[in-house]
This record gives C-alpha cells, structure tokens and sequence, in this order.
C-alpha cells in the first residue's frame, strides 16, 4: 500500500482539497465558504476554526477521515524568504503565519489548517515549495535604482514540479538539469532553473516579465510615472493595471484566450496582433533565460492553462525552440506537487528542512551606506 497524503490550497472564498494515495488522485473537492461568513472575522487567521469545520463535514460526507491519512500538505505563504525545498511545520511556520505579520491573505491558513489536523492524528504536516521560496543569484537582485533590489515571486510549487517531471522524461535528476519553465496562467512566471534552484525569474507581483493575460509586465517607466502623477488614477486602480487588468486584457478587454482565438479566427487582425506578441515577448524572455542559464539548456518546460492552446505553443517554438526541446504540461500541478513532496519526505527520497523565521536575502550586507 503506498503513502495516503492529504493536500490543501486556501482561496478567498474557497479552499481546494485533494488525497493522493502516492501519485494517484483519489479525491478532490473545493469547499465553498460563505463570504457572508468570512466577512465576519476581522483577521484572516479567525477564519481558521471555520474553514476546519467547512472542510471535515466535506471529507465526512465523501466517507474520508483525515485519521487514515499518513501526511498532510498545504500550500501556505506568509513566511519569510526561504530557500526552495520540504518544511515539516513547526512552531515558527505557525506563529508567523497566524500572526500575519507578513502578509494578510487566506494563503496564510494553510499551514494554519493542517496543523491542526497534525494535530489530532499525530501525523505530519509539510510545506511544499512555498510561494515565499528565493534562490536568486546576488546579481539576478541588481536593478538600476539603489534601493529597488528583485526577489523572487513566481509560481514556485508548479514551477518545480514540472521541472521535476521534464528532468525524469530526460533520465535525470532534477538537481542535474537546467530548464527554463514558463507558467502560463492568468498571471506568468517564467525562470532559470539550475541544478535544482531558481536562479532569476520576473516579478509576477510588482509587475515585471512578458505581457500576461491579465498582467501588464515590464512596460516603459516614464509613461507609468506620468499616468501616476495625471490625477486621473488612485494608486489602487495603478496597481490593478499592473496585476490584474492589464496584459490582454487591457489590450483586448477580455483575457479569455479561448474568445481570443474566436476572435482571430473570425479574421480580428488586433486581436490577432496581440496574440502574437503575447508568445512574441514569451519567447524574448526565455532567450534572456537561457542566457542566464549560458546556454546550458536541457528543455524548455511549458505549464499553466495557456499552455494547453497548441497554437500558442507553436508561436512560441517559431521563436525560441532553437534553444532546446520544448517540453509541455498544460495545467497546473500544485495538488500533485504537494503530494509528491509529502511521499519524498516519508520515504526519504528528500530531506526536510527546518525553517528558521530568518530570510535567506535581506538586502546585502556590503552595500555601501549613504
């Protein structure tokens, strides 16, 4: 009998659930929590008790008890940076994340929530590649203005999922590999990956990569600047042009790809000018990437709901797929990687580590002080 492994993901008004005996799926629900509700709590950590109650009269109704599983797994931020890997939570995950002294967002109940379920079984609970993972080389942090250094904010559990995956179909180790992996969702990631760390990547909260479907990325400072100071905008509906209605959306009004491709195919040629820039700048990123990577490229890795349109990923190949073969998994992995890395974890495959409270990079120490 394999490792039955219970896996998490909180939303806003939702949370996703998953058991996994090994690799193999065996349930999934997403639990619908009253907005109503939720709104009642002043603080996202209040939502806890609540959320628990949600999501055992869900796994009772389907005949689950979280007794049966052997680990649980959660996608959980509110943590300091931390390098990528496999965190058992412990005290210091769970005051950080309960006090939300980082961040307040319903990811912070992740491990908030299946800590307690460790709790009552006496099983272990896991971090996975948390959204809060930072591997950057010092120099991918250098920008133009001191003061204003890069992190790293990018889909980190399916990124390294599906590097993990590219580097088996390859015989190979994913500490062993260099891949470049493009997140295609609503919002895009893309990173060099070297010898198991994400070395650079865009910024896919402070705005910065290829154009996204709903996302602007890097566009030319001064004209931003003096939208900001025209008075026509608050710095809200700035920021939403940056993370949300930007990219094809702000172009197209709509960041649908599917009506997109209606649209082309009904001889739209804005639309179908757009598109092609959309896997046009893709493509651009990833030659930057590779030269991050000096060349050394074992695949290319295509993931996220984009990478399901095969005309999308042809574009992208016409441009970039001389550098290295193009490997695709359209969708995201996240449940699955969650899973995955709780069964290397109890079967020692891959060692655990503990996590500190104290952030990998900081600012650097040596810089000069004004």
């Amino acid at each position: 009998m394999g490792y039955k492994i219970f896996t998490l993901s909180p939303g806003s008004t939702s949370t996703k659930l998953a058991v996994f005996e090994d690799d193999k799926q065996l349930f999934k629900a997403n639990v619908r929590h009253d907005p109503d509700k939720l709104k009642t709590f002043k603080r996202v950590s209040e939502q806890k008790p609540y959320r628990v109650e949600t999501i055992l009269d869900e796994l009772k109704a389907a005949g689950i008890d979280i007794a049966d599983m052997d680990a649980f797994a959660a996608y959980s931020g509110g943590l300091v940076s931390t390098p990528g890997g496999i965190f058992p939570v412990n005290d210091k995950i769970l005051e950080d994340c309960t006090s939300g002294r980082l961040m307040e967002h319903p990811a912070i109940l992740g491990a908030q929530i299946i800590g307690d379920f460790a709790g009552r079984t006496g099983k272990p609970a896991y971090l996975v590649n948390p959204p809060d993972v930072d591997e950057f080389e010092d120099v991918a942090r250098i920008t133009g203005l001191k003061g204003v250094y890069r992190e790293s904010h990018v889909h980190v559990l399916n990124q390294k999922e599906v590097a993990m995956r590219a580097a088996a179909s390859l015989g190979k180790k994913y500490e062993e590999g260099n891949f470049i992996v493009c997140h295609v969702g609503g919002g895009l990631s893309i990173t060099a990956q070297k010898q198991g760390r994400i070395v650079d990547g865009n910024d896919v909260l402070n705005g910065s990569g290829p154009i996204s479907p709903n996302r602007s990325g890097t566009v030319p400072l001064l004209p931003v600047v003096k939208m900001c100071y025209s008075g026509k905008y608050t710095l809200d509906e700035m920021k939403a042009k940056i993370s949300k209605t930007g990219g094809l959306a702000s172009l197209l009004g709509t960041d649908d790809t599917m009506e997109i491709g209606r649209r082309i195919k009904d001889g739209d040629k804005w639309a179908e000018l757009v598109y092609k820039a959309f896997a046009y700048h893709l493509a651009k990123e990833i030659g930057a990437y590779a030269a991050v990577l000096q060349g050394k490229v074992d695949a290319i890795v295509m993931t996220g709901g984009v990478s399901n349109d095969e005309s999308f990923i042809a574009r992208v190949k016409e441009y970039a797929g001389w550098i290295a073969p193009m490997i695709v998994y359209g969708g995201d992995f996240e449940m699955e990687a969650l899973a995955s890395g709780a069964v290397r974890a109890l079967s020692g495959a891959e060692a655990t580590k503990e996590y500190t409270g104290v952030p990998v990079w900081s600012g650097f120490d040596f810089e000069p002080k004004e």
